[in-house]
C-alpha cells in the first residue's frame, strides 16, 4: 500500500475506537439521534481513508501503469477504477 500508513493506522484505529463505543450506545440503549451523529462520524472517517487509499493507488499503481506501454494494464486499472466509482455512488 502506497498511502501514508501512519495515518491511514491512526484513522482505522479511531474508527475502531468509535465503533467500539457505538456498540456501547447501543447497549446501553442510548438516544436515537445520538448513535446517528456517532454513526455519521465513524462514515466520515472511513471516507477519508478510502480517499487517502485511492489517491496514492492512482498516484503509483496507475500511474505506473500509464507510463508504460502495457495497454492491458491501463485497461485493468480503468476499469477497477469504474467498478470502484460504481460502489462508491451506489
Amino acid at each position: 500500500m502506497m498511502a501514508d500508513r501512519d495515518s491511514v493506522e491512526r484513522l482505522l484505529k479511531t474508527a475502531r475506537g468509535q465503533i467500539d463505543g457505538l456498540l456501547k450506545m447501543v447497549e446501553d440503549n442510548r438516544y436515537c439521534m445520538d448513535i446517528s451523529n456517532q454513526l455519521l462520524a465513524t462514515q466520515a472517517i472511513l471516507r477519508k481513508v478510502n480517499r487517502l487509499v485511492v489517491e496514492a493507488h492512482l498516484g503509483s499503481c496507475v500511474r505506473d501503469a500509464f507510463t508504460k506501454e502495457d495497454t492491458q494494464a491501463q485497461e485493468k486499472k480503468i476499469s477497477e477504477i469504474m467498478n470502484l466509482l460504481d460502489k462508491m455512488t451506489k
